[in-house]
């Protein structure tokens, strides 16, 4: 389940109908928490409050999968240009996943150690300097990954 928005967050406005999830602030950072399935259906729904989140100067955004049961090649490209577009904004971008089937996908498609997924929001939130290293991602979002040493 998604993290319940902190006392802190604020909602912002943003083009992501409810279904789909939905998009708010908290520590300076653009959350956009996205539900149930992410498919070429929702792709349309879903770009544009990813396209919002990311065009302001230094964009923070975390993209959380938690509530998310399917991804399909759609939703990859969806990922993958969002974090393009913070990236290319000198800005910072976390994935939330903890789902199996999502983080399989992300290694078939060599995208694991791209994304580095923390297993919760508060990962995302721990610190606002530290991003982990891919391989402190691969431990905290998938436990049955083998250590790195």
């Amino acid at each position: 389940m998604t993290e319940t928005p902190a006392p802190t967050a604020t909602p912002v406005t943003a083009l992501l109908p409810e279904p789909c999830g939905r998009v708010y602030r908290r520590d300076g950072r653009t959350v956009v928490a996205l539900r149930d399935e992410i498919d070429i259906a929702t792709a349309a729904l879903i770009a544009p409050a990813l396209d919002g989140a990311t065009s302001d100067g230094s964009p923070q955004l975390v993209v959380d999968l938690t509530e998310v049961s399917f991804l399909d090649c759609s939703g990859l490209t969806l990922l993958c240009r969002a974090r393009r577009r913070v990236l290319d904004r000198e800005g910072r971008f976390w994935l939330v996943c903890g789902c199996p089937r999502i983080l399989r996908l992300l290694r078939a498609g060599r995208l694991h150690d791209v994304f580095g997924p923390v297993a919760t929001p508060d990962e995302a939130f721990r610190s606002a300097d530290a991003v982990p290293t891919p391989d402190e991602a691969v431990r905290t979002a998938d436990p049955l990954a083998p250590a790195v040493f």
